[in-house]
């Protein structure tokens, strides 16, 4: 990409991590600033061009896809503020997740929560409602508490608690109220983890199910439908069988007499280093998120689903935990949720597999990750989504033309 604002050229294809995701865009730019940003934004709009941001390229969603100009904000990377009174990072917008960990631990903080892949720009993250696990913890969003953006007209505008309806839109935006610069999160006290891992019956999980939410500051699970299903997302059994397993890992806090550990099924060390999962580009997913109360009949619902649709359905269920939030767009919107994650095989038509779970899930009221495929409509926005007009007028305010909005997006949010 070129690597300057002033004069933004062709771009080749771009294409997502896993490959599902593939555009040329009209024009693309890198610039190394906001006030750039804000050039490239200007002169967009003086075109009436549309304008989205690559991010890592973590969606399976085509949230990046434009025929206008797409941004690589590459430059605009670090962490330049910790706050470890006030319990605050803020970071520019392509910050990988991963480069909080030194800046932070340095400040005697850390990330309060994420999740296991941290290779995404945190604007990105954010944008999308990224999550990790555990009922007393929001998404990445939701310890958003300032922001800077590019609007439509190219002034920058800073978001914070004095506003805060444009905070929570602001949250998850789906990148369609601007081009976010920087953010503020809230952060804690540098920690160290306790994982456990372990294979348990399904019978098992679900019958201490709420011991195993309630009791641990992380929960989740990989359901293995399967003998073959453990080697898609890298998960060792160490010889046991896996079929019709789940494939257990649990997170407490330990306090400084607790050694660092690395034995087969537990290990401790810093949060940073316990959180990261190794995952190959080799799945397409589908993500759908439950009020807590319903899980495990949602749980239970799927998982027969499954069994029924072999051997299309050989990839692992994933079921983790988020708190609630207040984003207007967030699956946690007031209410804790089950995630429940799906995938089909890249190369192989699994459409009719995936629409299978959304009819079920639609029976349980289940909200979309926007970065992983769903089939959501204006219909189901608004009924599922208690702020989504607000947030959609919010949307039209800073961007009446729609100029950030996009082929996937505008069905929805126009």
């Amino acid at each position: 990409m070129a690597r300057s604002a002033i004069t933004d050229q062709t771009s080749p294809t771009w294409t997502n991590w896993v490959g599902n995701q593939s555009f040329t865009p009209a024009r693309a730019a890198a610039p190394r600033d906001e006030e750039e940003v804000a050039t490239l934004v200007r002169r967009a709009a003086e075109r009436g061009v549309g304008v989205r941001v690559a991010g890592a390229g973590h969606s399976f969603t085509p949230v990046v896809q434009t025929d206008g100009l797409l941004l690589d904000l590459a430059a605009l990377s670090g962490v330049v503020h910790t706050d470890p009174v006030g319990k605050r990072a803020t970071a520019l917008a392509a910050t990988r997740i991963r480069d909080f960990y030194e800046p932070l631990w340095q400040a005697g903080l850390a990330l309060r929560n994420q999740g296991d892949i941290d290779t995404q720009q945190i604007a990105g993250a954010v944008a999308t409602g990224t999550h990790g696990s555990g009922t007393r913890f929001t998404s990445l969003s939701g310890v958003v508490r300032g922001a800077r953006i590019v609007t439509a007209t190219g002034d920058v505008r800073d978001v914070d608690g004095s506003d805060l309806d444009l905070l929570h839109a602001t949250q998850v935006s789906v990148g369609m109220l601007g081009v976010v610069t920087r953010l503020e999160l809230e952060v804690t006290d540098a920690y160290r983890l306790r994982e456990q891992v372990g294979l348990r019956s399904w019978d098992d999980v679900m019958e201490h199910w709420d011991e195993l939410v309630d009791q641990h500051r992380h929960f989740g699970f990989f359901w293995l439908p399967t003998e073959e299903s453990g080697a898609l997302y890298n998960l060792d059994g160490h010889g046991e069988r896996l079929a019709d397993q789940c494939y257990v890992k649990v997170y407490d806090e330990v306090g400084p007499d607790v050694a660092d550990d690395d034995t087969v099924g537990r290990r401790v060390d810093r949060c940073y280093r316990i959180f990261p999962m190794v995952y190959d580009p080799n799945f397409h997913e589908l993500e759908y998120f439950v009020a807590l109360e319903r899980a495990p009949q949602a749980l239970q619902a799927v998982r027969e689903l499954m069994l029924r649709s072999l051997p299309d359905a050989v990839y692992p269920l994933e079921v983790r935990t988020v708190g609630a939030d207040r984003a207007f767009l967030s699956p946690q919107h007031d209410t804790a949720t089950v995630v429940i994650s799906v995938s089909g095989k890249p190369g192989t038509d699994y459409w009719a597999y995936l629409r299978s779970v959304d009819a079920l899930l639609a029976d349980f009221d289940a909200r979309v990750h926007w970065g992983k495929l769903h089939f959501m409509t204006p219909e189901r926005l608004h009924a599922l989504y208690p702020r989504a007009a607000d947030f959609i007028a919010l949307r039209r305010e800073l961007d009446p033309e729609g100029m950030f909005l996009n082929d996937h997006l505008r069905p929805l949010f126009a």
